[in-house]
Formats: C-alpha cells, structure tokens, sequence
C-alpha cells in the first residue's frame, strides 16, 4: 500500500503545481491556429505516439482542428527510419507534409528531447525544422523540458516530484492537460458523447 499511497500522493502535489497559465496561453494559441487555419502536428515517441495519436482525434473532433501525427502512418514511418534514419523521420515527414508558417507542433515526451544526451533526436530534429519555416513550437513535456521546453512559444512542464516516477507521471499528466485544452470552452467545439447524453 506504501507505494500506492505516494503515488496517489504526488499525483495530487503534481496537479497543485501544474502551471495554469501556461496552459492558458497554450490554448490562446490554438484558438489562434484554429482562426488562421493552420495545422497541428503531434509529435511523440513511445508513450507520446499513443498519446499523439490520441491527441489528434481530440483535437480534430472536439475542437475542430485539422490534426495528424507521423506517427499514424506506420507504413512510411518505418520506411523513413529505414532508409533515412531515426533523427531525421519526423522532420522529413513534416518536410513532405508542407509544414509551414501557419502550422504547428504539439510535442508530447518525458523530456523534450537532448541531443547530448542521444535522447530523442528525431523531436528534436522536427522542432528545429519548425523553427526554420516559421511554424509554432507547443510541447507539454517533463523533467527539465529539454530541447522542446528551450524553444517552445508555449509550453506545459509537468513537475517531477519523485525521481522513481517521473516517466508514468510525465505521461499521465500528459493526457490530463491535452484533455483540459480540447475541454476548454474557447477551443472546444462539440462535446464528447457522454458528455452530450448527459445534456440531453
């Protein structure tokens, strides 16, 4: 029960420490990305492809933005990292998907990519691609933010509290705040189906 109870615990201290307006000037700017028409690209690996996965359903259903992840066409994915490599996958497949001044990227991991330390090139690398034509910069991301926290125009850290637990936490969290912005009453544009049952 010990490690249950903490866990629970720092799930409550994390919550109390979440940064509201940061999240708040996230959702000014997809409101603002939504307005121009552009698009929202969702970065992950690992746990962030299924969350960017998810974010994208999200995002297009609830909220009406036109949303896609690398990560959702397993089929040219692998073939980039087979016959480009790993860190420049995204980046190539964003080149490929006219990634421009009116887009943006959404950049779901644990610690935002670090070069130095040979984590995550591919974010990385796609971020910097972002920043070369003009696109923004989004993450909600742990740890110290990395790469992705350095360069952001907005982004959410979600805090570590216990060094054994920063991965499950950070990723958790994750989904939390993604599903606060699509929530958001200046984003959201339907309701989710229970949500709508409940109304009616």
């Amino acid at each position: 029960m010990e490690f249950v109870r903490r866990y629970l615990s720092d799930v409550k201290a994390i919550a109390d420490r979440l940064d509201a307006a940061a999240i708040e000037r996230l959702v000014a700017q997809m409101v603002d990305l939504r307005d121009r028409g552009g698009r929202l690209f969702c970065l992950g690996v690992g746990g962030g492809a299924g969350h960017a996965s998810h974010a994208v359903n999200d995002f297009r259903k609830l909220a009406g933005i036109e949303a896609y992840s690398p990560s959702d066409n397993v089929s040219e994915i692998t073939a980039r990292i087979n016959d480009e490599g790993w860190d420049t996958s995204y980046a190539n497949w964003l080149k490929a998907s006219r990634l421009g001044p009116r887009d943006g990227i959404l950049v779901l991991s644990v610690g935002g990519g670090n070069v130095e330390k040979g984590v995550s090139i591919n974010l990385v690398r796609a971020v910097e691609l972002a920043k070369e034509v003009g696109a923004r910069v989004w993450g909600i991301v742990g740890r110290d933010g990395g790469f992705t926290g350095q360069v952001a125009d907005a982004c959410v850290l979600v805090p570590s509290v216990n060094p054994q637990t920063v991965t499950p936490h950070t990723e958790a969290f994750q989904a939390v705040v993604w599903h606060l912005i699509v929530s958001h009453p200046r984003l959201r544009v339907s309701s989710a189906k229970w949500e709508s049952l409940a109304t009616s």
